[in-house]
């Protein structure tokens, strides 16, 4: 039996910890971008822990509780802001 795909993504979501996430089943990655604009991925979470993270109505103590220091993970670098970005401070973040 093939694992279900699932990606899931919350955007706009009121945390001050976590700005969005999502979710590979397959490669059974989690992706968070923190509201510092940092990404991180999160390897081997199981699906039950990131449907857990959908349920939980702080995301962030959900994380501190939950996957912070429990996962293996790798951190991207900051994208590069363009010039505009800069001057206006109003761009968005796009991966």
């Amino acid at each position: 039996m093939q694992p279900e795909r699932r990606r899931g993504r919350c955007q706009a979501m009121p945390s001050t910890v976590i700005r969005s996430y999502s979710y590979n089943a397959r490669r059974r990655e989690l992706d968070i971008v923190f509201q510092t604009r940092r990404r991180y991925r999160y390897r081997h979470v199981p699906l039950a822990t990131y449907a857990a993270m959908n349920a939980a109505s702080s995301k962030g103590a959900f994380f501190n509780r939950h996957i912070r220091g429990r996962f293996e993970f790798s951190r991207d670098p900051l994208p590069k802001r363009r010039p505009a970005d800069r001057a206006s401070h109003a761009g968005s973040w796009n991966p």
